[in-house]
């Protein structure tokens, strides 16, 4: 069990280090191109901060419903582990899916960040958190009595910057950065993962040589980046 921890954490670690844009390229040469999440799933912190984990889907709906709790969302919060993106799907509209109360129960688990296909509300305070979070819309209205949470840990659909849809499934892997987000299925992370650090090694030397004046056209050429 350590050992498997220990590999989920230092994946983690890798794709930490490369971009959105490299990760959605080579899903494209696989032939994965739709796997990039709506665009706009924004970023609450002005200063967006990267995250990347292992999917912990979430899945709720407009529900009118008496009380004014919704234990499902507790236990649905109580699941999520270390290292996990908890992404929450599912039909919202005007109302929150969580605030800066729920983001810290999800923080001091280990989560690493969410993304909301709905709303979020004390968006200020979650950002001074220092909890990534990329969402819909931002919003004060609670969800109480008017959105509850109808599963977790079960594949879920997102809605798609070139597609309809995105299904996530609990294990694929989440990086978001600040041009969006970007859903890796399990089955395809082993080859993706060192083909984006290839890539970023060769951009980096790229940018490197530009800054220092070389012309594009020949930094291009002796890299074959295009």
């Amino acid at each position: 069990m350590a050992d498997r921890r220990a590999d989920a954490d230092a994946i983690r670690a890798r794709f930490l280090q490369v971009d959105t844009a490299t990760v959605s390229d080579l899903l494209h040469g696989l032939g994965r191109s739709a796997q990039v999440l709506a665009t706009d799933l924004a970023p609450l912190s002005p200063e967006p901060l990267r995250m990347g984990g292992w999917a912990y889907t979430i899945r709720g709906q407009m529900t009118p419903y008496e009380g004014l709790g919704d234990p499902a969302k507790m236990r649905a919060i109580e699941g999520v582990g270390a290292g996990e993106i908890a992404v929450w799907a599912g039909e919202t509209e005007g109302v929150c899916c969580f605030g800066e109360l729920l983001a810290l129960g999800m923080k001091v688990r280990g989560c690493a960040g969410a993304v909301v296909d709905g709303g979020v509300r004390d968006s200020h305070w979650i950002a001074k958190h220092g909890f990534p979070v990329h969402a819909r819309y931002r919003t004060p209205v609670a969800s109480t009595q008017r959105w509850q949470v109808t599963g977790c840990g079960i594949p879920v659909f997102m809605r798609g910057a070139v597609s309809r849809w995105v299904a996530v499934h609990p294990g694929d892997f989440v990086l978001a950065d600040a041009d969006g987000v970007v859903v890796i299925p399990q089955d395809v992370i082993d080859a993706i993962l060192p083909e984006a650090e290839q890539l970023t090694s060769r951009e980096t030397k790229v940018r490197a040589e530009i800054d220092a004046g070389a012309g594009l056209d020949v930094v291009l050429k002796r890299y074959s980046t295009f």
